[in-house]
């Protein structure tokens, strides 16, 4: 094989991991989730998950606000015009694993999806999702809030 086909196809394999590895609707066709691998040996423990990655900066991602507690960027599996992931700096599971001690910090991040959406300029209006668990279509066991405009959303969702 010459060098530039072994460059292409390791390439190739390469993104093909990497888009796999970076959203659910690509990694359902991969046949992955998303979630915590746990690690080899170690009992009880994980891996980070792909947004604790793109907090710590080890993966890239398309950054549009950030603060001390939360973290915006844009959804690789755009489902509207604008479509934009925002989430908490600190590893929050699910909705159902929120404690009394994260109401602040769950009301702070819907106040950043406010200051997104305007920078963003969705003034006609947007919709905010949060899905919690397999069957609520959650595939990144990270809290996250979708903030999806730019077009106008039907409903029921589906």
């Amino acid at each position: 094989m010459q060098a530039a086909t072994r460059v292409a196809v390791v390439c190739s394999v390469f993104f093909k991991t990497l888009i796999c590895y970076l959203h659910s609707a690509v990694a359902d066709t991969c046949g992955t989730r998303l979630s915590p691998t746990p690690v080899e040996g170690e009992s009880g423990t994980t891996m980070p998950t792909i947004f604790t990655k793109i907090i710590n900066r080890e993966i890239p991602a398309d950054i549009v606000y950030e603060d001390d507690q939360a973290l915006a960027f844009r959804d690789i599996n755009s489902q509207a015009p604008t479509h934009v992931l925002v989430i908490p700096k600190k590893e929050i599971a699910a909705l159902s694993e929120l404690e009394d001690g994260d109401a602040e910090l769950m009301g702070h991040l819907f106040v950043v999806v406010r200051k997104v959406a305007a920078d963003l300029g969705l003034e006609n209006g947007y919709r905010t999702v949060i899905n919690c668990g397999s069957d609520g279509g959650q595939t990144v066991d990270h809290i996250h809030i979708h903030l999806l405009g730019g077009r106008s959303l039907s409903w029921p969702p589906g």
